[in-house]
């Protein structure tokens, strides 16, 4: 980022456009900076050099120009990466909407640059082909905590360490576990838990067997979020 004569150079994502005018769009952008707003003039024209460089699940460099009014004057936009798998499969494209969507109802009430790094992973996981199901996991529980709340996957309801050798169930109430013999839950999950919140999507990937265990998990960050 740089900022130059009211210039504001940063990468970002589109996560909401509205037309304007005859010929105009308004745009909702997440960035390392937080969610910009920005007006893009002209861009609906048949020849716009804009055009191609806003449109969704693309990663763009932008130059803004910081005027007298709230928002920003796109100057240029240049396409880093566009994510034309995702376009290919209807599920895809529907999570990733859904998650830019989120993203931008998180961003508008909490400042974090982890927004940006939770759009950039997700939308180059689910264009690589990533599970949809580890994607989701991973967004939905890094969203929680970049939204600065806390989650609790290390004490019991009883304050007591999570270990190994005792089985959980999730209490909705509390937002933590509490031991139970016939638990749904063991150290494994609580494992692949703390996985999600520590590393990045593309090492989550990897994880042996995560295919499996996701599905269980996934049923769990949903209670977890409250969803």
């Amino acid at each position: 980022m740089s900022i130059v004569n009211k210039d504001i150079k940063t990468k970002g994502y589109v996560i909401r456009r509205t037309n304007y005018g005859e010929a105009d769009r308004i745009l909702n952008i997440i960035t390392p900076l937080g969610k910009l707003s920005a007006m893009a003039k002209g861009v609906r024209k048949e020849k716009s050099r804009l055009a191609g460089a806003i449109e969704m699940f693309t990663l763009t460099d932008y130059v803004f120009h910081k005027g007298k009014g709230e928002l920003l004057i796109v100057t240029s936009a240049k396409m880093l990466n566009h994510y034309n798998n995702i376009l290919k499969d209807y599920n895809r494209m529907e999570l990733a909407g859904t998650i830019l969507k989120r993203v931008s109802k998180a961003a508008d009430s909490t400042d974090n640059a982890d927004f940006f790094r939770i759009v950039d992973q997700s939308l180059n996981g689910l264009n690589n082909g990533l599970d949809n199901r580890i994607v989701e996991a991973w967004v939905l529980l890094n969203l929680i905590k970049a939204s600065g709340e806390q989650i609790n996957i290390q004490r019991d309801v009883h304050g007591d360490k999570l270990s190994a050798g005792h089985r959980y169930e999730w209490d909705i109430s509390e937002n933590c576990f509490y031991v139970k013999e016939d638990g749904e839950y063991d150290e494994n999950d609580i494992k692949v838990l703390r996985l999600l919140l520590s590393v990045d999507l593309s090492v989550v990937a990897r994880v042996k067997n995560i295919n499996e265990m996701i599905g269980k998990i996934l049923q769990l960050i949903y209670m977890i979020a409250q969803l």
